[in-house]
C-alpha cells in the first residue's frame, strides 16, 4: 500500500495548476517560495513540489496568459511575483464551479461507499474520528452555503427594490 505522502502527492499533482492559481488569486500576488509554503500547508506537510516543478508550472501559466509576473529587488536579491490576469480569474472561476460540482458528487460517492462497506461487514472499522472529521467538514460546507444563500437573497431583494447593487 502506498504511503500517505505518495497518496497526497498523487492527489495534488494533477490539480497543481488550479492550486497555484487559487493561491495566487487569494493572496493577490505571490512569489515562488510563498506558493511552495502554501502548498505544503494545504497538504498538511506531506508534499512540497520541487522548485523546478513549480517554476516550470508558473512559466506554463504565464505562457497560457493566466498569470503575469513582475520583478522586484530586495537589495541584490531578485524576487519574481505572480498575479492573475483577467483570463486567469475567468479560468479560476470556471475551475471553482467544477470543483463545487465535483465535491457534491464526491460526497454522494463517499456515502455510497460507506454504505457498501457497512454491508460487507467493514462498518465497525470506520473510525469515530474519521466520521467526526467528515461531519465537521460537512458542517463547514453547510455554513458556507447558508452564507451564500443569504447573500443571494439580499442581492435578489436589492434587484426587486430597484437598488441593484
Amino acid at each position: 500500500m502506498p504511503s500517505d505522502s505518495s497518496l497526497v502527492r498523487n492527489l495534488f499533482t494533477v490539480p497543481m495548476k488550479n492550486l497555484i492559481l487559487l493561491i495566487i488569486g487569494l493572496k493577490g500576488e505571490a512569489h515562488g517560495y510563498e506558493i511552495l509554503k502554501e502548498i505544503e500547508k494545504v497538504t498538511f506537510g506531506n508534499w512540497r513540489p520541487s522548485h523546478g516543478n513549480l517554476y516550470t508550472m508558473l512559466g506554463k501559466l504565464a505562457e497560457e496568459g493566466l498569470v503575469e509576473s513582475r520583478e522586484e529587488y530586495r537589495g541584490k536579491r531578485r524576487i519574481v511575483k505572480y498575479r492573475l490576469t483577467e483570463k486567469g480569474w475567468l479560468y479560476l472561476r470556471e475551475a471553482n464551479e467544477l470543483a463545487l460540482k465535483s465535491l457534491y458528487l464526491a460526497v454522494q460517492y463517499h456515502e455510497r461507499l460507506r454504505e457498501k462497506l457497512r454491508e460487507m461487514g467493514y462498518g465497525k472499522e470506520i473510525a469515530t474520528t474519521a466520521i467526526d472529521s467528515y461531519i465537521e467538514l460537512l458542517d463547514g460546507i453547510i455554513e458556507v452555503l447558508e452564507n451564500k444563500k443569504r447573500e443571494l437573497k439580499r442581492l435578489k431583494e436589492g434587484e426587486i427594490r430597484g437598488t441593484g447593487s
